[in-house]
């Protein structure tokens, strides 16, 4: 079936479950989730999700590309009338045009539809899908970075014959039918459609000795490990972007790019804020009271002495600049909230001396006070 008639019949919005208003990152969200329900490595015997699972893959091939799902919605909003069909059965053209339908339709969008004859589809290089992956790192490792190994269980170049789906010491050979377009035109009275190749599927090549291990496909689903280098400064949800490390391209066409996303611990001592760590010291009265100088943990090393200056209240800040977080050339700072620590419990002597100072500092009530 031609792919953009494929397009007018199913709606790919409801295959996945959101609107056709909703944005990239909601289809994307969707799509991810449907996909960790219905692969096939957690549904083994599962036919039905097996084929669910390909749905998914497809519509999310289509709305999930920025540029297929512009063209998606366009061919959507003009129904039959983009083919030149009046809807009914046998029904005559709308409209005079005797060509290439991809020659038609690139004229409406702007540029020739994906799928027809040298177009982004058929025996041209492909490029890999893109992948998604996650890490979890401690609050300290986000700060100054680290190089670690992810392993990813996802589909691969095939290790048997490097991606070319023939079996070693074999090679593909150009398809007769197509002579290496991947397309051929379906004559339909005034009209010519292009669809995939019934021979090759589309691939411009034949090959007669497949690969045993990925059985012709050029990939196979296996771990693999990345090495990932991730900058000093990262944040808590930003997504790393790793070119050339997603899933194998096919015909020669580049591989995709993995995302990473990240996830930062809570630390127990230090906050971030921007590029600032923050960070809270508990003081005594006294030293809120007459000033004092106190030791500051830091993410560095050692502690720093920090001034508190006198009469400071509870939940004052104080900046030591240069001390937080490096990103780039860019350094944050230090800021530093006093608490007043109030104890909960006291000796005698100490009470004493509590109640001494609070009568010290009793405003005089208004019949001691002293008449001019």
């Amino acid at each position: 079936m031609d792919v953009q008639r494929d397009w007018l019949e199913k709606d790919y919005y409801a295959v996945l479950g959101v609107s056709s208003t909703a944005t990239h990152k909601e289809i994307t969200k969707a799509y991810r989730a449907l996909a960790r329900k219905l692969h096939p490595d957690a549904n083994p015997d599962d036919a039905k999700a097996e084929d669910r699972f390909k749905e998914v893959s497809a519509a999310y091939d289509v709305v999930g590309d920025e540029e297929k799902r512009k063209s998606y919605d366009e061919v959507r909003a003009l129904g039959p009338a983009a083919f030149g069909v009046s809807g009914a059965p046998g029904g005559s053209a709308g409209f005079g045009f005797d060509g290439d339908l991809g020659d038609l339709l690139g004229g409406l969008f702007g540029g020739r539809m994906r799928g027809g004859p040298g177009g982004s589809r058929g025996a041209g290089p492909q490029r890999g899908r893109d992948q998604e992956a996650s890490i979890h790192l401690s609050f300290d490792d986000a700060v100054h970075g680290l190089t670690t190994t992810l392993s990813l269980s996802a589909d691969a170049s095939c290790s048997t014959c490097a991606g070319t789906g023939a079996r070693p010491g074999s090679s593909s050979s150009t398809c007769a039918t197509c002579e290496g377009r991947g397309m051929v035109a379906q004559n339909q009275g005034p009209f010519s459609f292009s669809q995939p190749c019934p021979s090759c599927g589309g691939m411009g090549t034949v090959i007669a000795d497949p690969c045993p291990t990925c059985r012709g496909s050029g990939a196979e689903h296996r771990t693999r490990e990345v090495r990932v280098r991730i900058p000093p400064g990262v944040r808590d949800g930003q997504r790393i972007r790793l070119r050339g490390q997603g899933a194998p391209g096919r015909n020669g066409g580049p591989a995709g790019d993995l995302y990473v996303q990240v996830s930062v611990a809570r630390d127990a001592r230090f906050g971030r804020t921007g590029n600032d760590l923050t960070v809270v010291v508990p003081i005594t009265y006294p030293q809120a009271v007459l000033g004092a100088t106190v030791e500051v943990p830091t993410l560095d090393g050692g502690p720093v002495k920090v001034k508190v200056p006198p009469g400071s209240r509870s939940g004052k800040t104080l900046r030591v600049k240069g001390r937080g977080v490096r990103v780039g050339d860019a350094v944050g700072n230090l800021l530093v909230t006093v608490q007043i620590d109030v104890p909960t419990e006291l000796t005698d002597e100490q009470r004493a001396a509590v109640e001494a100072l609070g009568e010290t500092l009793r405003p005089a009530s208004s019949d001691e006070a002293e008449v001019p």
